[in-house]
């Protein structure tokens, strides 16, 4: 079995997605949200009697800082050093900004930015002791395109972008890669809600014509945590099927 990797946000979209894909090459995945989902439920139930790596479930809210340390804690002590990190909880209210309540703009600050701070954090000293270690920021290309609506998400990736190719240099002589990847416009349950006529112009914009999907970027995910990305560190992937091209 490959090593322990953690995955937040692991319980439905872009998360679920990575999570499957890591099983199925042999990690062991410790799938961290808020609430188990069917899915994610149904995915532990089937990884329970093959022979792919193993899953779990640890709930926890990222609103809740205070308790990130005993949750790292507590995920070394069960499963022992972590060898992945996937920071890929987070939240987006849309919204003109001059409209969004302080409550929201402090919500998506504390769970975009401060909580995969402060995992990584306490994540990174086990790294730093074995020597090695994967960590990945989920952003979006939203932080350099921009958005309407989307401001205060756009700032929380942005601010992603920063923290990774900062902490890609202070821990980068330990063995210890760290990378972002930027998902474009993806084929989710979201877009799905949109017309055909609607959802063909969305694709139209991107040089493939065509929308990326959530297992694209748990490809993307699988790379970077691969020996074969060993010398990647301090990028930003992104995963759009050209729409930024």
């Amino acid at each position: 079995m490959n090593g322990n990797v953690i995955v937040t946000g692991g319980s439905r979209g872009i998360g679920l997605a990575i999570v499957k894909q890591l099983v199925a090459e042999g990690y062991r995945v410790i799938a961290i949200a808020r609430a188990e989902s069917e899915p994610l439920r149904e995915e532990i139930a089937r990884n329970q009697s093959n022979e792919s790596g193993a899953l779990a479930f640890v709930p926890f809210d990222f609103a809740d800082l205070d308790a990130i340390p005993n949750l790292v804690l507590r995920l070394k002590k069960e499963f022992g050093l972590p060898y992945g990190l996937i920071n890929n909880a987070a939240v987006g209210p849309s919204g003109l900004l001059a409209n969004m309540h302080k409550s929201q703009i402090e919500d998506v600050l504390r769970i975009n930015i401060a909580a995969p701070l402060l995992l990584t954090k306490h994540v990174v000293r086990n790294m730093m002791v074995a020597k090695s270690g994967r960590i990945i920021n989920i952003s979006s290309i939203i932080a350099s395109t921009g958005f309407s609506g989307l401001s205060v998400y756009a700032a929380s990736k942005g601010a992603l972008t920063g923290f990774t190719k900062s902490l890609a240099r202070e821990v980068g002589g330990l063995g210890i890669t760290v990378n972002a990847i930027a998902p474009g416009f993806l084929v989710t349950d979201m877009t799905a809600t949109l017309g055909a006529e609607d959802r063909m112009k969305v694709a139209r914009r991107a040089a493939l014509s065509r929308l990326a999907e959530v297992e694209d970027v748990a490809y993307a995910v699988s790379y970077l945590l691969g020996e074969q990305a060993r010398n990647v560190t301090g990028t930003v992937l992104t995963v759009d099927a050209g729409a930024t091209a």
